[in-house]
């Protein structure tokens, strides 16, 4: 079978020619959660105090917010980092995206979404929820969306570093790593093998 990586080990390789560019494109697991925790914290109080939604509704549209982020999570890691451009700086640029991670997998410095790519992601998937919902149904929702989020970052850092003897993180480990050592092309979910069950790119 052939080699699906470079090295399996938490190493990794240079990837710019300028040390800011190459420091600002490695991010410790912590980082996310220092972000955005407030984040989901803020939409989630704004949506309960100046809103006239009530309980049922934001924990109905914050729990919404999290299942819409598992579709986003299949549906970019598929079509979005899994794409395979043709021109040399398509290549470049997808290799930066998401290549890197499957020729080191185990690098914990790049496990994670940097806040140069995560950030302006942030903001295109809150102005589009506030144009598509507006601003007092977005709210709980996004808190929920980014939630999801944190869980999926989160969850893959532990997937690749973590050892808990859980039946659910055990089969959620299995599923992602077939992804980097059996078939690339298939599984992918991370958080949830769900979409892949739906969509039918599960391994059987």
């Amino acid at each position: 079978m052939k080699k699906l990586f470079v090295s399996n080990k938490d190493e990794s390789v240079r990837m710019f020619k300028y040390g800011w560019m190459e420091f600002f494109s490695r991010v410790h697991f912590s980082v996310p959660l220092i972000l955005y925790v407030p984040v989901v914290g803020y939409f989630l109080y704004w949506g309960y105090a100046h809103t006239d939604l009530g309980t049922v509704a934001v924990t109905g549209l914050f729990a919404s917010g999290i299942f819409a982020w598992t579709a986003a999570e299949y549906f970019l890691h598929r079509f979005v980092f899994h794409y395979h451009p043709t021109s040399q700086w398509g290549q470049r640029l997808h290799f930066i995206m998401h290549g890197v991670h499957h020729d080191y997998p185990n690098d914990s410095m790049r496990l994670v979404m940097p806040p140069s790519v995560s950030i302006p992601l942030a903001f295109l998937f809150y102005f589009g929820f506030k144009i598509l919902m507006g601003a007092a149904l977005t709210a709980p929702f996004y808190a929920g969306f980014v939630l999801g989020y944190l869980f999926y970052d989160m969850l893959h850092y532990a997937v690749h570093h973590a050892n808990w003897n859980n039946k659910w993180f055990m089969t959620l480990k299995a599923h992602h790593l077939k992804h980097h050592f059996k078939d690339p092309e298939r599984g992918f979910g991370v958080s949830s093998a769900l979409w892949d069950k739906i969509v039918g790119t599960e391994y059987k």
